[in-house]
């Protein structure tokens, strides 16, 4: 698992990325629809906010709960890789309905 502080960094930057595209086409095609460009802002402030609450977690077993260090090093390894996975599933899918959010106020060619 990649550091804590990098994951939690990565997702800051993902977020806020998320949310100046938002205010940009707020700004150019948000005529009329200003509060519905502020609701998916607020969503991806949420959505920031319950993610990096995601990745502070800890492993919740000792050294003293296995039969040696290895196997212990191994659990945690494994529990980590869990989370990041949790944490990439739940992001990648709460970015596809901020997304969609997103297209649905975009004006539509024609």
């Amino acid at each position: 698992m990649a550091s804590k502080r990098d994951l939690k960094k990565a997702i800051r930057y993902a977020c806020g990325s998320m949310a100046g595209e938002c205010i940009f086409a707020q700004d150019v095609f948000g005529q009329g629809k200003e509060e519905e460009w502020d609701n998916i802002i607020v969503d991806v402030a949420l959505l920031q906010e319950e993610a990096v609450n995601h990745v502070s977690v800890s492993f919740d077993k000792e050294p003293r709960n296995f039969a040696n260090r290895h196997e212990y090093k191994k659990a945690r390894r494994t529990y980590y890789k869990e989370v990041e996975k949790a944490i990439a599933k739940y992001m990648h899918d709460e970015t596809d309905k901020v997304v969609a959010k997103m297209n649905a106020l975009m004006p539509k060619k024609g």
